[in-house]
């Protein structure tokens, strides 16, 4: 039985290259988004770890709660106590800051959203356990306050060699001219006169580093204060992190704490991986998504296979054959293929994994410079999901192949039994139910794990629907029949009546297109009704008549909310800035503006009084939900402590506030947050020309840009734009599978029916009629799977924008457009899936195909 299984593979070399199709492409998502996820955490994992010393001495409140280093330092005094401790090979301290932004040499800005911008001193102290970190590769350290050294990567993006001038904005800088008042250079241009790297290999991951000399940094990012971020102490030869740890504690001041090298990496990579995890997550999600629609295909390839082998399986039935072995055999077939499409798929997997390292370098995340990881798990979770989905997909037609009797394979014609369609019927009603159900749970519920309900209602839903489709579709394909018939004559009714012939066939080859457009229709929905949101929000609650930001979406130097004060025809400036800081066991986005301009911001305050020092305004929704009113105490650990607000007044939602906590601006600095506006509300005179001078203040500031009402609400859509076109570049995958099913169920049902069309050709159907027999078919199965997909995804995306209506997004937007535009590619896409199908069955002599059994 084994030897007639391999044999009968092996001969079928076309039906076996066409099989492996879906499983192929289904893996290689699998093996993609993992390859993808151990280089991205081995690359974190090895920056960090060569970024920091033996042993790193901070500040307790160094970072805010996203990681930015605050305004909280060490005095430079400290750097001489450690270098009297035992065990001390060398005291390094360090300047660091974030929102240092490289301007390449087209004026366009290198930094991008997700990796930061690094400022900072240089230092050539090694990295913890003698690692090499960030080495000078060309030229050499800078001296004074004309010299920067950039790393490898940001001069290359940058464009700039040793020996250019440069364009850097210092988003926090506070410099101090000599003789002057403090202030706040928007732009400085020095030389670079460095190129630093990693000598063993590696990259920043995208983020971008500028260093300077310790006092010009000092200069820079700490108002010339002779102070440090964190310290680096390395340990003498034979001392270990954990012994040099504890001998620095004693000499450390209160607020003050030290920590291993390893321990600063780990802690740096894990909460980086903790917050970056959503990628594996979301590719992931769209690798099940491939699989589900591959598993209707392979189900679709085995059904008809065995269909084709009726008679040879009812044969080895006659010669003795059990059940078992003959279910067995289809099994063996079904892992062989398992294991061709799994191999396969791992190296496609590779290549789908650098162009997903290509596409998330274009938002900021590059990897170019890390090797592809390639760990265990890839292998197992490939081959496991390879041989597993196929065995599975094959087990039912396997299963039925025992059902065909001996005595069956003495007749010229052998129909192999199917499952009944009132048990279809009742199984995909109940799964549907069931789904609709759990839906309704995750979008509509509290219960946690809200999202993977909503995703298993989703898929139980498609499920369902697809078991009922060769029920719930028949009234369509002998709608599609009768209108063949009419516009085609009969050519057009033979198409029909093909389609209907096989109702099963026909409604799973259209359920794994019927998949792909489900979800594709539910995000163009989920996408149409988020801009239309914003847009609603925007001119319900735009204030003032320009907003000034980053298109970063960082903070930028305060110095250009003091510039526009001055520009003729600007009546106010309101600041506001916004950061996360820590609240029991997560974070908590906190805005600050001062108490003056909040009359300007137009907020409904329900209850209590005006912002005051010390005191916190609630947004209600996020007061309701914390169980916080007027008069009550609020606690965040900021930067520079543990702090206490009172609350003393609760405004109505308005995205104009961009937390649900509003404090002062003179709050906000003592806390430790660094000195930077994140948007400038401006209101003036509308006199002639005021953007032109407006926009003449950041003239040279790229990462500046001066909005009215209509371009901030384009702004504010863009993103979204991103998002559900990187999420159709995703799902584009599934689509590809379910065309590739259409073309191979329509290939293998003209291999099956070559007799048929060998007599259709011998009694005058020309070789054009039939290949508009089988586009017609084709185009039957795509559109079938196009309404389904539509009809559903309208479901999914409607119930789904219903149920976060309290969240902001209060529109529900249809884009009938797009919809009618998914309608006529699934024509389009029948007609091209026909081609190959159509091309083959013109092709065969008549004669021969009338002699096929």
């Amino acid at each position: 039985m084994i030897k007639a299984a391999l044999k009968s593979l092996l001969g079928r070399k076309v039906r076996l290259l066409m099989s492996t199709f879906a499983i192929v492409l289904g893996v290689a998502f699998v093996a993609g988004s993992l390859i993808f996820s151990d280089t991205l955490s081995r690359s974190f994992t090895a920056l960090f770890a060569s970024t920091v010393g033996d042993v790193v001495v901070r500040p307790e409140g160094g970072t805010t709660a996203d990681g930015a280093p605050s305004t909280v330092t060490l005095p430079a005094s400290l750097v001489e106590q450690l270098r009297e401790v035992p065990g001390a090979a060398r005291v390094d301290g360090n300047v660091n800051a974030f929102g240092v932004f490289v301007v390449s040499d087209d004026g366009k800005v290198v930094s991008g959203f997700g990796p930061p911008a690094i400022g900072g001193n240089w230092s050539d102290a090694p990295a913890g356990h003698g690692l090499q970190g960030l080495t000078i590769i060309e030229g050499h350290e800078p001296h004074g306050p004309d010299e920067v050294v950039f790393d490898e990567r940001t001069a290359e993006r940058a464009g700039y060699a040793v020996g250019d001038k440069v364009d850097i904005i210092p988003s926090t800088a506070i410099a101090q001219p000599a003789g002057g008042e403090p202030a706040a250079p928007a732009r400085i241009q020095p030389t670079l006169v460095g190129i630093a790297g990693f000598p063993s290999g590696g990259s920043l991951n995208g983020a971008t580093y500028a260093a300077f000399d310790t006092e010009t940094a000092q200069d820079l990012f700490l108002g010339g204060e002779d102070a440090y971020t964190d310290i680096w102490v390395t340990a003498d030869d034979g001392v270990s992190q954990e012994q040099l740890r504890d001998d620095v504690e004693p000499v450390l001041p209160d607020g003050v704490e030290a920590v291993t090298g390893d321990d600063a990496a780990d802690e740096s990579a894990s909460d980086l991986m903790e917050a970056i995890s959503f990628l594996t997550t979301f590719l992931l999600i769209f690798a099940g998504i491939s699989l589900v629609v591959g598993a209707f295909l392979i189900v679709n390839t085995f059904s008809i296979l065995v269909a084709q082998r009726s008679r040879e399986l009812a044969l080895l039935r006659a010669l003795g054959a059990s059940k078992r072995q003959v279910m067995w055999s289809v099994q063996l077939e079904a892992f062989v293929l398992g294991v061709l499409g799994a191999t396969i798929g791992l190296g496609l997997g590779v290549l789908l994994a650098m162009g997903i390292r290509a596409l998330f370098a274009n938002f900021g995340l590059d990897l170019s410079g890390q090797p592809l990881i390639f760990a265990p798990r890839t292998f197992i979770a490939s081959y496991s999901v390879g041989i597993l989905v196929t065995m599975a997909a094959a087990w039912l037609p396997a299963r039925r192949t025992g059902r065909i009797a001996p005595v069956q394979a003495m007749r010229d014609d052998i129909a192999l039994p199917e499952s009944s369609l009132r048990r279809r019927i009742a199984w995909g009603l109940a799964l549907t139910v069931a789904g609709l159900v759990v839906l309704a749970l995750g979008l509509f519920s509290d219960l946690p794990h809200g999202g993977w309900q909503t995703g298993g209602g989703i898929l139980a839903i498609l499920l369902g629907v697809a078991a009922m489709s060769p029920v719930i579709s028949r009234p369509f394909l002998e709608l599609a029949r009768a209108s063949f018939a009419r516009a085609f004559g009969s050519v057009g009714n033979l198409a029909g009546q093909n389609s209907l012939r096989n109702p099963r066939r026909t409604a799973a080859t259209a359920s794994a297109l019927m998949i792909g457009l489900a979800l594709a229709c539910t995000m163009a929905i989920v996408g149409d009704s988020a801009k239309a949101s914003v847009d609603k929000s925007v001119s319900e609650n735009f204030v003032g008549d320009f907003v000034v930001s980053n298109v970063i979406g960082q903070g930028f130097s305060p110095v250009i909310g003091d510039q526009m004060q001055q520009v003729d025809g600007v009546d106010r400036v309101v600041r506001e800035r916004f950061a996360s800081a820590e609240r029991g066991r997560g974070n908590q986005f906190v805005a600050a503006v001062d108490p003056a301009d909040v009359d300007a911001l137009e907020l409904d305050v329900s209850d209590g009084d005006a912002l005051a020092a010390g005191s916190v305004m609630l947004q209600r929704t996020w007061a309701d939900d914390e169980d916080l009113g007027v008069g009550d105490d609020l606690e965040l650990e900021l930067p520079a402590g543990k702090r206490t607000f009172a609350v003393s007044g609760i405004f109505e939602d308005n995205p104009v506030v961009a937390a649900p906590v509003l404090t002062t601006l003179d709050d906000f600095a003592d806390g430790g947050f660094p000195d930077s506006d994140n948007v400038l509300i401006l209101f003036t005179d509308d006199s002639p020309g005021i953007q032109d001078r407006l926009d003449a203040v950041v003239a040279d500031l790229p990462v500046v840009t001066v909005k009215d009402q209509a371009e901030f609400a384009q702004e504010q859509r863009e993103p979204i734009d991103q998002f559900v076109l990187m999420i159709f570049a995703l799902l584009g995958l599934a689509l590809v599978i379910a065309v590739l099913g259409i073309v191979n169920t329509l290939a293998l049902s003209v291999i099956e029916r070559t007799r048929e069309v060998g007599l259709l050709r011998a009694i005058g159907l020309s070789r054009g009629q039939l290949r508009l027999m089988i586009t017609l078919e084709s185009v039957v199965i795509a559109v079938l799977g196009a309404v389904l997909g539509v009809v559903l995804g309208l479901g999914f995306g409607i119930a789904l924008m219903y149920a976060v209506r309290d969240q902001g997004l209060e529109v529900i937007s249809v884009p009938v457009g797009q919809l009618a535009v998914f309608l006529v590619l699934s024509v389009v896409i029948g007609v091209l899936a026909a081609v190959f199908p159509a091309r083959r069955a013109a092709r065969l002599d008549v004669l021969r195909a009338i002699a096929t059994e």
